[in-house]
């Protein structure tokens, strides 16, 4: 990619445009304006404010207990560092459960607060909120397959779609959302195969976690790929660095130079 097009702007019909033109769209979660700055300039293409602060930010077990009032402060903060990616907004449990109205309120929210779009969990039961959504200009991603916030109704974060049933019953939602109006759809932890079959069906990109190499694109956790988040270690999760190791190792620098006298030195003191 050249110096101008890491520069241009990413917009909605850009990432949609992409799968058509075969180009592999990137996704990372960011939280606050330094994490969304780094990840604006290093050129990634879809910058996700996700509920997954819950976990990694706040430290909850789920991503249930974050309300609308914290993600709107992470989106306003990630706004604050972003230029060129296309900034999506999930919609945390509860914000759009409850009637389509309240979730049209809340996705205008994170609009006002500078997302571009917002990501909503669910199949059928999200259908009439995409299309009111749409209707009014909000775009919207989807997200099928593991999705977080019915981690009670599954049990577990385990692999979804094996069942042939299953199955079946994603590949339809995943058409019914795109009709409905959605411009991609996250796919989480679903068997390559049907990762492809569902991704080969649609006009709109895909982008995986936990999907295999097949999807438009991929996203993660940026705390994850980082090693910063190392409470545990999913399987599609590669590390690209191990930041915590490097963080305690430079904590504990600091606290033996405090401590031995080493830290502030002359060089760092003023007379």
């Amino acid at each position: 990619m050249s110096v101008h097009e890491q520069k241009k702007k990413i917009t909605v019909p850009d990432v949609i445009q992409m799968k058509a033109l075969g180009q592999k769209i990137t996704a990372l979660t960011a939280y606050d304006a330094l994490m969304a700055r780094l990840l604006d300039e290093s050129g990634v293409d879809v910058i996700l404010v996700g509920d997954s602060a819950a976990m990694v930010v706040a430290g909850y077990e789920t991503t249930l207990p974050i309300t609308m009032a914290e993600m709107l402060y992470h989106v306003r903060s990630v706004r604050r560092g972003v230029r060129r990616a296309l900034l999506v907004a999930d919609m945390p449990f509860l914000s759009y459960q409850i009637s389509v109205e309240e979730g049209i309120r809340n996705a205008g929210l994170f609009l006002q607060a500078g997302a571009e779009a917002v990501k909503v969990e669910g199949g059928r039961p999200v259908i009439p909120l995409v299309e009111k959504l749409v209707d009014f200009g909000i775009p919207v991603m989807g997200h099928l397959g593991l999705i977080p916030q019915s981690i009670h109704k599954f049990g577990s974060y385990k692999l979804q779609g094996k069942d042939p049933a299953i199955a079946k019953k994603l590949k339809k939602e995943a058409r019914m959302l795109e009709e409905a109006g959605i411009f991609s759809l996250v796919l989480e932890k679903i068997p390559v195969q049907l990762a492809q079959e569902i991704t080969d069906s649609l006009r709109i990109p895909t982008i995986g976690i936990g999907a295999g190499p097949h999807c438009d694109g991929q996203i993660l956790v940026s705390h994850d790929m980082l090693g910063l988040f190392d409470k545990f270690k999913p399987r599609f999760v590669r590390r690209y660095a191990e930041l915590a190791h490097i963080m305690r190792q430079a904590f504990a620098n600091y606290i033996r130079d405090v401590r031995h006298g080493e830290f502030p030195s002359e060089a760092e003191s003023f007379e």
